[in-house]
């Protein structure tokens, strides 16, 4: 049997509260707003005030007022001239279906070789696991603009080796920087550079997985296919509407590689995809207020692709309904 010390129970009952007593309440600090302070105002800098002056830009129009001779361009307020004059440019609209055929080249390869990737590192018995996953991993780390110098140096007729293999074969040059080969070329550059980094992100969900459930999927006479494709594929669900969500919006944003082509074949232009059309309004035609007019209609075009889906993941991977 244990006594308890009065010194003991006078401790304990000093130190508890009594029932009706009210709660201290804590004094403000300011902690917290001087460590968010650095986060919010780069964000308002460098992205809310940008943002906010491209819409602002987006209403404005070059104008020229005094007549003759003697007249002078100024900035003023056009209403949505601008989108109007955007929405209805045919370039634009070539631009966005020329980024459609790339898209559907560049988005399914590079998922699916993620994804086969991922499977075949995570497989039972699996050899050089650490080698093959840094290899695979490695063209991410090149940036953009070498990798596609580098590709764009194999795909010339005069020094491709894959041209100078054909050419000794079968005497032909293969025209990677023309029409249509060209856009699986540019598809390309995308895939080999964005393969590792999604590949990284499933495979990392597939480490996630219990092994129970394949041990018991085993026990049951599952090949490693069946349980890669019955199992682990949806389990990974989630990781794929996220890893596609990266890739779509990617291809939204492509420039840097039919940019850095474009000095070495006449097949783009500098309207190819809406970011070049965009960069040439600006800089090159001078035409701001148009550029930032089409800024904007291709980020809320990327929210609306993003957000639909978003809710078609949540419907299909993760079982909502709204």
């Amino acid at each position: 049997m244990t006594t308890t010390t009065p010194r003991a129970a006078h401790g304990s009952a000093a130190t508890a509260a009594p029932a009706g007593a009210p709660r201290r309440r804590r004094r403000p600090t300011l902690a917290p707003y001087v460590l968010s302070a650095p986060a919010v105002l780069l964000y308002v800098a460098f992205l809310a005030v940008p943002i906010a002056y491209a819409v602002y830009l987006s209403f404005r129009g070059l104008r020229l007022t005094g007549g003759g001779a003697f007249g002078r361009r100024r900035e003023v307020w056009v209403g949505a001239d601008n989108y109007v004059a955007a929405l209805t440019d045919p370039e634009l609209g070539a631009g966005l279906l020329r980024l459609l055929v790339y898209g559907a080249i560049a988005v399914p390869l590079t998922l699916g070789l993620a994804l086969l990737f991922a499977l075949l590192l995570d497989m039972r018995g699996a050899r050089l696991v650490r080698f093959s996953r840094t290899a695979i991993f490695l063209p991410y780390a090149v940036p953009g603009v070498i990798a596609t110098l580098l590709w764009g140096f194999m795909y010339l007729p005069s020094t491709s080796p894959f041209s100078w293999v054909t050419r000794r074969l079968a005497d032909v040059t293969i025209p990677f920087l023309d029409v249509p080969l060209l856009y699986p070329s540019l598809a390309n550059i995308a895939i080999w550079g964005g393969v590792g980094f999604n590949m990284i992100i499933l495979y990392t969900s597939l480490r996630g997985i219990p092994d129970e459930i394949s041990e018991s999927a085993r026990l049951d006479g599952a090949s490693e296919w069946q349980i890669a494709l019955r199992i682990k594929v949806p389990l990974v669900g989630p990781a794929l509407v996220l890893t596609g969500l990266f890739a779509l919006i990617g291809t939204l944003q492509v420039y840097g590689e039919p940019a850095t082509l474009k000095p070495m074949t006449s097949a783009i232009s500098w309207t190819f995809v809406p970011l070049m059309k965009i960069y040439r309004d600006a800089f090159l035609r001078d035409d701001l207020p148009l550029a930032a007019a089409s800024s904007v209609v291709l980020a809320l075009g990327t929210l609306v692709v993003s957000i639909a889906l978003l809710r078609l993941g949540q419907r299909r991977v993760f079982g909502e309904q709204s």
